[in-house]
């Protein structure tokens, strides 16, 4: 291989690598909580900063049976989640600031329909598809461990 062959099989390489899906590995950390939803425990990745509400899920190819994220806004506020890189189809819980699931939605993986809390709203728990379907989860349940929440 002459050394302009080399230089433009090291420049394919580099362009392969940053347009695949494994370029975009996660940058933050996750703290993880565990949540308990009726006689269910969640163990929740929590996403407190903008920099990880905007990762949230995005790039995972699983998620474990009761993992999901748990995103904390601070005060009640209008909350849209959509799932543009997320490969995963998920289902989110909006939860009010007293621990009360509101509404909940489902999501398509890779989509960049919004989905909103009927109300605003100080959390947005993400679990597998159809977590709170399966586990008979709906609006009104309490979500215990949220932080601030008695």
């Amino acid at each position: 291989m002459d050394l302009l062959s080399h230089a433009q099989a090291n420049i394919a390489a580099a362009i392969a690598l940053a347009v695949s899906p494994g370029a975009f590995a996660q940058n933050s950390t996750f703290s993880s909580t565990t949540l308990t939803i009726g006689v269910n425990i969640v163990h929740a990745e929590v996403a407190a900063t903008a920099e990880q509400r905007e990762q949230g899920l995005m790039f995972r190819e699983k998620l474990a049976p009761n993992a999901g994220m748990i995103f904390l806004f601070g005060q009640p506020q209008t909350v849209c989640m959509w799932m543009k890189n997320t490969l995963i189809p998920l289902s989110v819980a909006f939860i009010g600031a007293d621990g009360k699931i509101l509404n909940i939605e489902e999501m398509k993986a890779q989509t960049l329909d919004p989905h909103c809390g009927l109300k605003d709203v100080p959390f947005a728990l993400e679990m597998n598809a159809g977590w709170f379907k399966e586990n008979h989860l709906k609006p009104g349940v309490k979500v215990e461990g949220l932080p601030g929440v008695k």
